[in-house]
């Protein structure tokens, strides 16, 4: 279960993560006693890239805060509409930051991902600086003490005070992907304001859903239907969808959204898919679905999938891109769709259009691609790029 962004944040605040001070604004509430100046409009929807759909918008002027504040209620993202917007005091940052915690599939332990720059697209960041981003390992026993957290954090050149406050809320971070049963616990941007304070701008938080019944307090938000609108309604070529992902509990592989196109898409969750998506489309590309994969699905799920989307009349090839994965094994991936094109009665070679799935047991996947002649690209190769050649090839 995906937190919104402002259940992410009161769970930062009570493990003493500073959040920027905000409020909370239903549909039918009055805006007028909100006097903060310049500010943030936050869309609160269970979904990335909400500043590239206009879900986020910047308000300096307070005339026109009323106007802003009704844009983000109306704003439809991915088929979603907030019930609620946060409207946060905005704050002068010195400096941003990025940090990430989330569990390893193999080496089968959690993982803390930090970087000197925050706020941007970190697999292009780890492409040309690579040495700004560090990654450490630890325990569930154990979990992530402030000394560990801070020898990652020295490694990316910060130092003094600001590594004993920035590695203090990394070990925060670890505690609560423990605490909570986290799958993802992600701060992005942490920023360094101009007044010395750390402040966690944003957070995505998901929590595993087998692990709810620990949680009441969750457990309860997950069933309350009224904290975001979802527009959309599923069609049978969806519902078929949602059926694979509950085919078992590992993983993601069937949230799927329909659309007339002629290219099946394969891509993984949050920003990354909605750059790939919005990539394909820009270079004239006609996506057949929306579809989010991640978390190191079975072969079983991402075959049934990739059976499921080739079975959509019109499609005949399928581009698979995803980000740089630390939870998601390649090969895994890489037999499944192998597997699901030729039940499909299909030849890999000229059914995948694009393969670019950079990340743990990359090798292994990349084997497997070769032996049936699949075109693949590795992290050199951009989404965009990607992207591109996956429209050229259809």
């Amino acid at each position: 279960m995906r937190l919104l962004e402002y259940e992410a944040k009161s769970i930062l605040t009570q493990y003493g993560i500073k959040t920027p001070k905000g409020t909370l604004l239903s549909r039918n509430e009055d805006p007028a006693d909100i006097n903060y100046g310049p500010c943030v409009i936050k869309s609160q929807v269970p979904i990335g890239g909400r500043k590239k759909q206009r879900g986020v918008l910047d308000s300096d002027e307070e005339p026109e805060l009323d106007r802003q504040i009704q844009s983000v209620f109306e704003t439809e993202i991915q088929g979603y509409r907030p019930a609620m917007v946060l409207i946060e005091e905005k704050v002068e940052v010195a400096n941003e930051f990025f940090m990430a915690v989330t569990y390893d599939t193999v080496k089968k332990r959690p993982v803390a991902i930090f970087s000197s720059e925050g706020g941007i697209d970190i697999e292009e960041l780890a492409q040309k600086e690579p040495e700004k981003i560090c990654r450490e390992h630890f325990t569930f026993r154990d979990g992530l003490a402030e000394y560990k957290a801070r020898q990652i954090i020295a490694d990316t050149g910060i130092s003094d005070k600001l590594l004993l406050g920035v590695g203090s809320v990394l070990s925060k971070l670890a505690t609560i992907f423990i605490e909570k049963d986290a799958t993802i616990a992600e701060i992005n941007p942490l920023v360094l304001t101009r007044e010395n304070e750390l402040i966690a701008l944003d957070c995505h938080l998901d929590i595993d859903d087998d692990a709810l019944f620990r949680h009441k307090d969750l457990a309860g938000l997950q069933k309350d239907g009224s904290r975001y609108e979802f527009l959309h309604s599923q069609t049978d070529f969806e519902r078929k969808a949602a059926e694979i992902d509950n085919l078992d509990h590992r993983g993601v592989a069937g949230r799927v959204i329909e659309f007339d196109g002629n290219l099946g898409l394969i891509i993984g969750g949050g920003g990354a898919s909605l750059t790939a998506f919005d990539a394909i489309r820009a270079h004239g590309g006609k996506p057949a679905n929306y579809c989010e994969i991640g978390g190191n699905p079975s072969v079983k799920k991402v075959k049934e999938l990739t059976r499921h989307i080739l079975s959509k009349p019109g499609v005949e090839q399928i581009a698979v891109i995803m980000n740089v994965v630390s939870n998601t094994r390649v090969d895994l991936v890489a037999r499944g769709i192998i597997k699901g094109i030729l039940e499909a009665g299909e030849k890999p070679s000229e059914t995948v259009a694009v393969f670019r799935v950079p990340g743990a047991w990359e090798e292994e996947g990349i084997k497997i691609l070769k032996k049936y002649g699949v075109r693949y690209c590795d992290r050199k190769v951009s989404i965009d790029q990607a992207a591109q050649m996956a429209v050229s090839q259809g």
